[in-house]
């Protein structure tokens, strides 16, 4: 297969370092997700918690937006790396 056709480009460990730390705040962020709704989950059994439980449905919801987000700036930051290594 010729390099023009390659989707995994390598960059060293630059790459790695990156890639590490992006998954590492997509874990984060997915843990966050996880707990808010749990939470509000519980919440909405007590009616009195009903608004409070909404609300950690509403960060959580918000939350979900910021997956594609951390993926994107991921990729822009690898490609970036790329085109820096590649004129040295």
């Amino acid at each position: 297969m010729n390099d023009s056709k390659k989707l995994d480009v390598d960059i060293g460990q630059d790459h790695i370092v990156i890639q590490r730390r992006y998954d590492a705040l997509g874990a984060v962020n997915d843990l966050l997700i996880a707990i808010w709704f749990l939470i509000g989950s519980f919440f909405f059994l007590k009616e009195s918690l009903t608004t409070d439980g909404t609300w950690l449905f509403i960060l959580g919801s918000a939350q979900l937006l910021i997956k594609p987000l951390i993926k994107l700036v991921s990729l822009i930051h690898v490609g970036r790396v790329y085109k820096r290594s590649n004129q040295r």
